[in-house]
């Protein structure tokens, strides 16, 4: 069985409210095991013998059938994640008062513009991207909302975002 973590895209925005149990609910339904969420409902861990696209087009289906709207689903595997916190994308960025953020995209993406660049109208920047993650880096008055509707308009996907020390939380709580 392998691990895997499925980041969904605002679960829990838009007036929709999905408690972890329902969520837990329906990745048991499919046959996941071993499923918990990790602070918001958005990160749901769990088992599995399958692949993850796969994977990802059967709780998408089942999310939007259980919940009557859809919701994207990004799935990583914990050596994945420890994989990119290990390349410390972060590295030489590090200030008083930043906060670091990965952005999964659906699939290895190229950005089509020049990294680094700076959020308009903010601090906020988007430092690099490799594979399927965008990294960038805020700096609090609530950039930290910016980074994903701006690499969503660059590249025309939807993606979801996620603060490096919970990523770090799940490795480190989630790995054998």
């Amino acid at each position: 069985m392998t691990r895997f973590v499925a980041f969904l895209r605002g679960i829990n925005v838009g007036g929709h409210i999905v408690k972890k149990e329902k969520l837990k609910e329906i990745f048991e339904s499919l046959g996941f095991q071993n499923v918990s969420t990790l602070k918001q409902s958005g990160n749901v861990i769990f088992e599995v013998d399958a692949g993850g696209e796969e994977i990802r087009v059967k709780l998408e289906e089942k999310i939007a059938q259980t919940l009557d709207f859809k919701v994207p689903v990004f799935i990583r595997t914990i050596p994945q994640l420890r994989s990119i916190v290990e390349t410390e994308p972060f590295k030489g960025c590090e200030q008083e008062g930043a906060s670091f953020l990965i952005t999964f995209l659906p699939e290895n993406s190229k950005f089509p513009i020049p990294l680094p660049i700076t959020i308009p109208k903010s601090t906020a920047q988007v430092i690099s991207a490799k594979g399927g993650e965008v990294f960038s880096v805020t700096h609090g008055g609530g950039e930290g909302a910016l980074p994903n509707p701006f690499v969503e308009s660059k590249l025309k996907v939807k993606a979801t975002t996620r603060n490096l020390n919970v990523i770090r939380e799940i490795i480190e709580k989630y790995s054998n």
